[in-house]
């Protein structure tokens, strides 16, 4: 998780991240990711600014142009960039338009530059990303993967609500599994999580990625799965009171509108994302005995000019941090390890699990949280789980048995 106040040195600006890696070294994706994404959105946010003022002062000088033929090559240039925007012009503010470009370009060179490390191996490791950047009343997010951004508004009859600002792009959609077919890709689900869509490579029944869209994953990149976020606007009113961003943690086992009950709910915002992390874990056990918990990340924005509308909260332990810069934003994490171990909903495998750390621990999961403490000092490696999630739930490689072809 990231949160930027004061993002690209703008007072009224904050940048909001939550990036859940999967695969053996998803938590290395997603730390990457993490690090590396704002400042090159920022720096992309900076560049169309600086364009878009040399067109209009090029445009308001064109007539007395030394060099017309220039001109006229520049004009033709911006003419035919606006016809194609110009629909989306008429409905979204120019901030919309030039932080669309900005997120699709940083998002394009950052999955290039994963592709090119030779320190963390990408082919069959990703992560999501569900990022937002706040100016004022103006919200811009753009999402990869099934995270999930949601707003606690009020209706008009002042009854607080939730609003899902961005789409799960889960292989389902008709629209993700339509351009992974077209790619040679293969989409459907398992036989014991017929619930769950996968996308399999044409001629093997791996990896089974539980997305449609991701950074790294390049084993899948030339059958269907894209890095191209989904951008979404809009115009924030005094009726919206906070914004969550989760992992598909959370909404697995709750609904849009209980998340927004629990924020709404917690005695103070600092304990707002602490809240609604354990009671997403209370919900897994409860729903899923078997099961061991998924990952868990939120970060809760609110939206007021209160002076307490920024704070941290964390149920993991003390190394565990959100990376923040000049920001108190309420992020909260947990890797939960409880349940017996036993093949879960949804192919849940981790490489690594923590102990969410209530008060109510057992033995067994202390015991647990201990030697996984024990396992990073032996190895020297600070890994902590808000620097990324390395989970298989997502990403599923296993030999499979499939008894129509046997008995044939």
């Amino acid at each position: 998780m990231i949160v930027w106040e004061n993002f690209g040195s703008r007072t009224d600006t904050v940048f909001c991240g939550v990036f859940d890696g999967h695969g053996p070294h998803g938590h290395m994706v997603a730390k990457r990711v993490r690090d590396s994404l704002p400042s090159k959105l920022s720096a992309h946010w900076e560049v169309s600014l600086k364009s878009e003022d040399v067109l209009k002062e090029i445009s308001l000088n064109a007539g007395a142009s030394l060099y017309p033929e220039d001109a006229s090559l520049i004009s033709a240039a911006d003419d035919s960039r606006v016809s194609i925007d110009v629909e989306e012009t008429g409905k979204h503010p120019e901030i919309f338009q030039t932080l669309k470009e900005s997120f699709f370009k940083a998002y394009k060179v950052m999955d290039r530059e994963l592709k090119s490390y030779t320190n963390i191996d990408c082919f069959c490791s990703g992560t999501t990303a569900v990022t937002l950047i706040k100016q004022g009343q103006d919200l811009v997010i753009g999402n990869v993967g099934d995270s999930r951004a949601i707003l606690g508004t009020r209706d008009k009859d002042g009854s607080l609500t939730a609003v899902q600002l961005t789409v799960d792009l889960k292989p389902n959609l008709p629209a993700e599994a339509e351009r992974i077919r077209k790619c040679r890709g293969r989409v459907f689900s398992l036989r014991d999580e017929p619930e769950v869509a996968r996308v399999w490579l044409p001629n093997s029944d791996s990896p089974g990625l539980a997305m449609a869209r991701a950074f790294g994953d390049f084993c899948l990149k030339d059958f269907g799965l894209i890095s191209v976020p989904e951008i979404s606007y809009r115009r924030l009113t005094g009726k919206d009171e906070f914004i969550v961003l989760a992992t598909d943690g959370i909404w697995d086992v709750l609904t849009n509108d209980e998340v927004v009950k629990i924020v709404a709910s917690t005695s103070s915002r600092s304990s707002a994302a602490r809240s609604l992390v354990e009671s997403a874990v209370r919900a897994w056990r409860t729903k899923y005995p078997t099961s061991k918990v998924d990952d868990c990340a939120v970060v809760c924005l609110f939206l007021d000019s209160n002076s307490n509308n920024l704070s941290t909260a964390s149920n993991t332990k003390d190394s565990d941090k959100t990376v923040s810069m000049k920001a108190n934003e309420v992020g909260a994490k947990t890797d939960d390890a409880s349940g017996p171990t036993a093949f879960p909903r949804s192919g849940t495998v981790r490489e690594v699990e923590v102990s969410g750390g209530g008060d109510d621990a057992s033995e067994e999961e202390i015991e647990e949280a201990s030697e996984h403490e024990e396992l990073l000092s032996e190895v020297g490696a600070e890994w902590s789980a808000l620097e990324g999630v390395s989970r298989l739930n997502t990403l599923l490689t296993l030999p499979r048995f499939v008894p129509d072809k046997d008995e044939n």
